[in-house]
């Protein structure tokens, strides 16, 4: 197989498993009030059992930075999304408050590890491919989203069981995903070298004296980015039903228009970051998401509100991979070891914005609380420098050759 194949099928067949993932949390998180109606969780203790998944899977990151150094980033993906997607059945099919608990910490540990080596994949081919793609793999995510938010708006008109819901997406994607898996490319691939092969343990040796406080603003521009993401998966569903008096079937509609636009946006984002740079693309997203939270802060009624979550779609679907994408430029010799870490920050922000969101709305109002995901996306601002790493915009002028070499001899990709 010649070098330009075997990268174009590896960065496919990633591609199909971010989309996988987009499917699969898309399923779990729009159906949050059946799951909370299906098991009894009362308003008070919804907020611990979202807190929990993202606990888990930063425990499970941390693991995946060292499990990475003996096995590929590839491997551990394999085996990952699977138990995802099971995970997410088993929370549909119980009965008792431990069923879903069980099936939400197997969801938590799993979601960790595939993100962690989804992302360094990612990195990875685009360090190989020497030119912006990380945006398009997220487009896939967004995607993803867009058909689980469609087939969980399904399930809500048809009164389908939550296990109903959610057995036709696991029997058809997980198969693809674990044939897929046969044709992800990582370093060691790109390399000519298998995992487990001699020089290929401990081939990253950490972020170096300093290297933390480098990664540092980076960290704190994923934790805000994703307090943003996480008031909408969690609590867009609820806003729109219990603040803005819509029904529940047009409640799992602003994921959906959120998906919708992050799609777009990270469809063409990648031209935008080789004409403009990442610095001026994660500005201009970093103020879009901020007049988006402002108009569902004021929003009378849910179709005003759609059209804020459709602003924060556009604005937010940026910053995300931009961030991965920063930290493998900053660490292009252990950009594993630096995505492990900056994706610990991915579920802070999902542990501090899903219950600060939900004290804040339960102690003062939801609308109030919108305004505090929004101060703090506006962060970014003061951190947007950080994206523009010396000679690593892959294009405007910026792009390196694209020359690579996987195994023997190099080819134009």
């Amino acid at each position: 197989m010649t070098a330009d194949v075997r990268l174009r099928r590896g960065r496919g067949s990633l591609g199909f498993s971010f989309f996988v993932q987009g499917v699969t949390f898309a399923l779990l998180v729009t159906r949050i009030p059946a799951i909370q109606d299906q098991y009894g969780i009362s308003d008070g203790l919804l907020p611990a059992f979202l807190a929990a998944v993202p606990v888990l899977a930063g425990v499970a990151s941390v693991g995946t930075e060292h499990l990475v150094k003996r096995v590929a980033p590839g491997t551990v993906l394999r085996w990952a999304q699977p138990l995802v997607l099971l995970a997410l059945l088993g929370a549909g099919a119980g009965t008792r408050m431990w069923h879903v608990a069980l099936a939400l910490g197997a969801f938590g540990l799993a979601v960790g590890a595939l993100d962690a080596s989804m992302n360094m994949l990612g990195v990875s081919l685009q360090q190989t491919y020497g030119r912006s793609i990380m945006l398009g793999f997220h487009a896939s995510y967004s995607l993803g989203g867009i058909v689980g938010a469609s087939a969980a708006w399904a399930g809500a008109h048809w009164h389908l069981s939550l296990f109903t819901s959610y057995l036709p997406a696991v029997v058809v994607l997980l198969p693809l995903a674990f044939i897929g898996s046969r044709y992800y490319v990582d370093r060691r691939a790109a390399d000519g070298k298998a995992a487990g092969s001699p020089g290929t343990e401990g081939a990253e040796k950490g972020l170096g004296a300093g290297g933390f406080t480098l990664l540092l603003p980076l960290c704190l521009v994923m934790a805000c980015a994703y307090i943003g993401d996480s008031t909408v998966s969690n609590w867009s569903a609820k806003y729109l039903q219990d603040v803005l008096d819509s029904s529940e079937q047009l409640a799992t509609v602003p994921y959906n228009v959120y998906m919708v636009t992050t799609l777009i946006g990270r469809a063409v984002g990648d031209l935008g970051v080789r004409r403009f740079g990442a610095v001026a693309v994660v500005r201009a997203g970093t103020l879009v998401a901020a007049a988006g939270f402002a108009v569902v802060a004021a929003a009378p009624g849910a179709w005003v509100g759609m059209l804020g979550f459709t602003l924060l779609g556009i604005g937010l679907c940026v910053i995300v991979p931009q961030t991965f994408a920063a930290a493998g430029r900053l660490f292009p010799g252990a950009s594993d070891t630096a995505i492990a870490r900056l994706n610990i920050f991915n579920y802070v922000g999902f542990l501090v914005g899903a219950p600060l969101v939900g004290a804040l709305g339960d102690a003062w109002s939801y609308r109030g609380a919108m305004l505090v995901p929004m101060a703090l996306v506006l962060v970014t601002l003061l951190y947007a420098r950080s994206f523009a790493a010396e000679g690593a915009r892959y294009g405007g002028g910026h792009e390196r050759p694209r020359v690579v070499d996987v195994g023997r001899g190099g080819n134009e990709v």
